[in-house]
């Protein structure tokens, strides 16, 4: 059983014995950390910008729900929509293991030392701030 796997099962143990609210990010935190984000990522729902950002990443509105490579019109790397069309769904606890190793985690997940992310940028601390904001700005 990897490391990630043992680390999200001993997680979800303490979260059912403290609540979940013990382990989630902050969104307040979040919307903070997220200038690291918007050179390459926009948050919009249609006409509706929650935050300005470039078109190098997909859009952000909406992810923690998605299936992985799946925002239309975007061009994701062949690994990312392997991915998703292996099952992958981001939730925060996902997307906060991407962001702060977007390879490893491909990796990992497909179970394919070869597999990349087009994503370079690693968010060493922080991840679940970031989803946490992501989730919050889509309800």
């Amino acid at each position: 059983m990897s490391f990630r796997v043992l680390t999200a099962l001993a997680g979800l143990a303490l979260s059912a014995s403290l609540g979940t609210a013990a382990l989630a990010g902050d969104p307040a935190a979040g919307e903070k950390l997220y200038k690291k984000c918007k050179a390459c990522h926009a948050i919009s729902n249609g006409d509706e910008v929650i935050q300005k950002g470039g078109k190098t990443g997909p859009n952000l509105y909406g992810v923690i729900g998605r299936k992985a490579g799946s925002v239309e019109g975007f061009r994701y790397g062949d690994d990312l929509k392997a991915a998703g069309e292996k099952g992958l769904v981001w939730d925060e606890a996902l997307l906060a293991q991407y962001v702060a190793d977007p390879k490893g985690f491909l990796q990992e997940y497909l179970g394919d030392k070869s597999a990349k992310s087009k994503m370079s940028f690693k968010l060493s601390k922080g991840g679940e701030d970031i989803a946490a904001y992501l989730a919050s700005v889509a309800k």
